[in-house]
């Protein structure tokens, strides 16, 4: 590991009730080749058996127990701020990795100035011949236009070390000082959409991300009421999650100018996704997040007026128009597949307008 000039690394795991998780994941850590000086656990007030397996089966980790969960936010920044070195590999607990993801990640870090996030590709424990997350772009209607998501990995586009805008946080290298003088993951988002958040103030600063093609991580089972990979039904919890963060996201991070040339698109897609949401059940859980979202909008705006002054890059450059991407399960029905395609042609449609009036 010295040879890249990164030093020794702290391995940090975010932990809620992993019980089924936490061998695995840390047994793929101990194999990992690389100069790891120590390795934490942050446990979320786990209530299952994960703190007596620490204890029993794992003494050479240190850990870190917050007192309620607040999701992994707070959880992830309290391990980046107990880590002894300026890089971590912070890891969810289902991640489980192969032995030369470190030394690649590491090598990827040292290859350019201003890196400051290194993604492995994470492929699905249960297909692992198919991608899950490798990166992506900003989409304009504030979500991840996910790279290879769901390909096959003999189809999947890119190979080496592949610069991206948005990184996924189930395995990341991360330039601890980069990120905690950014003032770290938001911790109001509870989960999701926070690591588009975090991928957007880093690039919007002039830092960089990376994605390392050849780096493979297992990802297991998601976390339990918010993870959604296969039908029929989609979580309430995420569903008010994604009607509250989006628009944490969009108002945060965005200029005014892109918000007021983006709003018919924003719009669109939102009036989508609340069809979505009544169709599933889901209209409560849906207007519950707006609420929350105006109830915490000055806490928003506070932090709006730091992250725009400091900002060096412009939403121009971030933005992308597409691809709209949606896990497959909510394209099984021939009418939503019909929607979501003309969804995705419709704001392609006007981003290919509206960019020309931001900047």
């Amino acid at each position: 590991m010295e040879e890249h000039g990164l030093g020794p690394v702290s391995v940090v795991v975010c932990n809620f009730d992993g019980e089924s998780y936490l061998d695995e994941c840390l047994a793929s850590v101990y194999a990992l080749r690389g100069d790891i000086s120590e390795v934490i656990v942050v446990d979320n007030a786990s209530r299952d058996a994960s703190r007596r397996i620490l204890a029993e089966r794992h003494p050479r980790v240190r850990v870190v127990a917050m007192e309620r969960n607040d999701g992994p936010c707070p959880a992830r920044n309290a391990g980046m701020r107990a880590a002894a070195n300026r890089w971590v590999l912070a890891l969810d607990n289902d991640a489980v990795l192969a032995p030369d993801v470190l030394e690649k990640l590491a090598h990827a870090a040292r290859s350019r100035p201003g890196v400051a996030l290194v993604q492995p590709r994470s492929v699905f424990a249960s297909d692992p011949s198919r991608v899950h997350y490798d990166g992506g772009s900003f989409h304009y209607a504030g979500l991840i236009a996910l790279r290879n998501f769901y390909r096959p990995l003999a189809e999947a586009e890119g190979e080496g070390t592949v610069a991206v805008d948005c990184a996924v946080s189930v395995a990341l290298l991360v330039d601890r000082d980069a990120v905690l003088e950014l003032g770290g993951y938001d911790e109001a988002y509870f989960i999701l959409f926070e690591d588009l958040d975090l991928s957007y103030r880093l690039r919007a600063r002039g830092l960089e991300i990376l994605s390392v093609e050849d780096a493979v991580v297992l990802h297991k089972g998601g976390t339990a009421g918010i993870s959604f990979r296969e039908g029929p039904s989609y979580p309430a919890n995420r569903v008010f999650l994604h009607s509250r963060n989006r628009w944490f996201f969009l108002a945060k991070n965005y200029r005014a100018s892109t918000l007021l040339a983006a709003l018919p698109g924003l719009l669109l897609y939102e009036a989508v996704w609340l069809g979505f949401a009544l169709a599933s059940g889901g209209f409560g859980a849906w207007a519950r997040g707006k609420l929350r979202f105006l109830r915490e909008l000055p806490r928003t705006l506070a932090h709006r007026r730091e992250l725009q002054s400091r900002r060096t890059v412009g939403d121009r450059r971030l933005l992308a128009g597409g691809p709209l991407t949606v896990t497959p399960a909510l394209r099984e029905k021939p009418l939503a597949r019909a929607v979501l395609s003309a969804l995705d042609r419709c704001l392609r449609g006007w981003w290919s307008v509206a960019r020309l009036a931001v900047r």
